[in-house]
């Protein structure tokens, strides 16, 4: 019986992780997007910390904070996802060439997503085609893993 791992092309993993750790940084930077954003408009979802600034305030229901929430949620959904799918995406031996891109483009849109979601908000369909780049790559990287394990 083979060992699947030694058959996962290094370059292509190399690829993931490097892809991998940019959406792992860009996802601990949007915890720091939203504390930036609260600060500059002194709203804060805990009285302890509206105590700590002069003139700040609780607020749950601020639209800047919750935008930059609601792109960091849809990080998880979407994120997340792809980290599990793309390792088991090395594991069918892709080409490299197409690997390497997928994992390149997924992180590229994501990063797009957040861009024209809550920092320089664009109107539609720009965060609807940057959201859907990642979504449908992952989809089919599913559907190839999965067909692949039949």
């Amino acid at each position: 019986m083979t060992n699947i791992f030694e058959e996962v092309d290094p370059t292509v993993f190399r690829s993931y992780v490097f892809w991998s750790s940019v959406l792992v940084l860009k996802m601990l930077l949007m915890s720091i997007l939203t504390a930036r954003k609260r600060w500059a408009k002194k709203v804060f979802a805990n009285p302890e910390d509206a105590k700590t600034t002069p003139g700040g305030k609780v607020n749950l229901a601020d639209p800047d904070v919750e935008r930059v929430r609601r792109a960091h949620l849809n990080d998880l959904e979407n994120i997340l996802p792809f980290f599990v799918i793309g390792f088991l995406y090395t594991l069918t031996n892709p080409p490299v060439f197409l690997a390497t891109n997928l994992f390149r483009l997924v992180a590229i849109a994501r990063i797009a997503h957040t861009l024209v979601y809550a920092v320089f908000v664009i109107p539609q369909p720009a965060r609807g085609l940057s959201w859907a780049i990642g979504y449908f790559i992952s989809a089919y990287m599913a559907v190839h893993t999965l067909l692949k394990f039949l």
